[in-house]
């Protein structure tokens, strides 16, 4: 697991989050954690729930995905999913990252925001458990210190704020976390209580020391493997010895910012990749780095390229970037980067940006900010699932845009295009006709004249943002008709913002 959702600028925002975290300066009152409220008793099914895929996880027969919309199952392959949001013991905001312990002991952590006196901040929502394959769940508040625990030099982080957790990993019966301002953590009682173990054996303090702000851990073959700001750390004696390697120590990693490890299992051998980002070192750059030897020798790929997620099919690579889904057959040696991802009735992802990926069994499970997708032969078709509300269903709206307000430059981007969906549904076999105008009702775009429906269902069309000329459009308030021959004509609106 990694920092899956989470671009480059909220990796430097975290770094200025830090640095303000001083906890005479402001008001963190907001920030005591009190456990969800009981919403569901249990999860509802229907279709796919979420747009924006943070993590994905397969345990047997299930598959776990991580989303701002919270947790989300299947147990049959996608035919239907259930949704855990509003449950009781699940803590706020969106999902940072899941995974399930040998046990099948599923363990979730959560991220939300909240308004304090320096501006929005990112705040720990704490971590959740359940040991009945998600019917109940246990909340457990975000790992905070005691003020007085300042033993040893120690510099206690006493507020979730900024202390997200990134990742969750098992060694034996302990239970491992990695958080921004938390650091890294164990529990040998499921959460009761929290010991806080650095990576180096200097006494804590993440204002002080990058190597104790955490993004990523795993529990492998050959040790435990912690992903901080400053490099990467590896213990094979549980934690109580460590050896960094950095971009400055010879060791041969790209970068320092190492917001994902993972361990890819073939013949026996045990190959460590890590996501290793750029920080602040002038000869550090975004890249993949390799060990094949527990940390000898590094080997890296992939430069200039912004890895999220790893996943393996004997010596098959996948990583997910941010452009796109990259594929390797020869451990690195050569790279294939796959075509958008498009479905079999011309639906497309609308990003490069993939952020989470999964194999079960013959299949490829890729999470992006635009929806879910899953291939069972390698890419060669491709399904694709997208949250979105049935303009047919009862008291919605003949039509509707989604993002909106839209960013031609930042949302669906593809091709350096972004796109706006325009949603609606054909009760029968019609032809379709958008226009769109500017808040004076002057005719900016002729998106589409006349074109083919050939059966009911729910349809969407894709603006660009742009006018007749090919130039973008002024921020502001636009319309659009949408005409349907047979049927009612329809208008809806777009709120433009660059």
């Amino acid at each position: 697991m990694i920092i899956k959702n989470i671009s480059e600028n909220i990796f430097h925002k975290n770094i200025v989050k830090i640095i303000l975290l001083s906890l005479s300066f402001f008001d963190l009152s907001f920030c005591q954690q009190s456990k969800p409220e009981n919403y569901l008793q249990k999860p509802s099914q229907s279709r796919f729930y979420a747009n924006d895929i943070t993590d994905i996880v397969v345990h047997q027969n299930t598959i776990w995905f991580g989303s701002s919309k919270g947790l989300i199952s299947t147990s049959n392959d996608g035919l239907n999913f259930s949704s855990y949001a509003n449950i009781s013991g699940i803590g706020e905001g969106h999902i940072a990252t899941v995974n399930v312990d040998k046990d099948g002991v599923i363990w979730i952590s959560t991220v939300f925001d909240s308004t304090t006196s320096v501006g929005n901040m990112d705040v720990g929502g704490g971590l959740s458990y359940s040991t009945d394959s998600g019917t109940n769940w246990n909340w457990i508040p975000q790992p905070v210190d005691a003020v007085s625990d300042t033993d040893g030099g120690k510099k206690p982080t006493t507020v979730a704020v900024s202390n997200i957790t990134w990742d969750i990993a098992f060694k034996d019966d302990e239970v491992w976390i990695g958080s921004w301002a938390g650091g890294l953590r164990k529990s040998t009682d499921f959460g009761k209580t929290w010991e806080v173990v650095t990576p180096d054996g200097i006494p804590f303090d993440v204002l002080g020391n990058l190597n104790h702000r955490v993004f990523s851990v795993i529990n492998a073959q050959n040790g435990l493997w912690v992903g901080t700001a400053a490099g990467i750390n590896k213990s094979t004696d549980g934690g109580k010895t460590w050896t960094l390697y950095n971009a400055q120590n010879g060791s041969g990693i790209s970068g320092n910012f190492v917001n994902g490890i993972a361990e890819q299992i073939y013949q026996g051998r045990s190959i460590i990749w890590a996501s290793t980002w750029k920080a602040e070192g002038e000869n550090e750059y975004y890249g993949v780095s390799k060990t094949e030897n527990g940390g000898l020798t590094w080997e890296t790929f992939l430069e200039g390229e912004k890895p999220h997620a790893f996943a393996f099919y004997e010596n098959e690579v996948y990583v997910a970037a941010d452009n796109g889904l990259f594929k390797s057959i020869d451990f690195g040696k050569s790279w294939a980067l796959f075509p958008q991802i498009t479905d079999e009735y011309g639906n497309s992802i609308m990003t490069t940006e993939t952020y989470s990926i999964a194999v079960k069994g013959n299949d490829l499970w890729v999470g992006t900010g635009d929806g879910l997708a899953k291939t069972s032969d390698r890419g060669n078709t491709w399904k694709i699932f997208r949250a979105f509300k049935s303009t047919a269903e009862e008291g919605e709206p003949a039509t509707y845009a989604y993002p909106n307000p839209f960013s031609p430059i930042r949302h669906n981007v593809i091709g350096g295009e972004g796109h706006v969906r325009i949603q609606y549904n054909t009760t029968s076999e019609t032809t379709v006709t958008i226009k769109i105008f500017d808040f004076g009702m002057n005719l900016v775009k002729d998106l589409i004249s006349d074109k083919t429906r050939p059966a009911s269902g729910d349809y969407y069309e894709l603006w660009d943002g742009r006018n007749e000329n090919g130039v973008y459009v002024a921020n502001g308030v636009y319309f659009y008709k949408l005409e349907l021959s047979g049927e009612k004509t329809a208008w809806g609106k777009i709120v433009v913002i660059n």
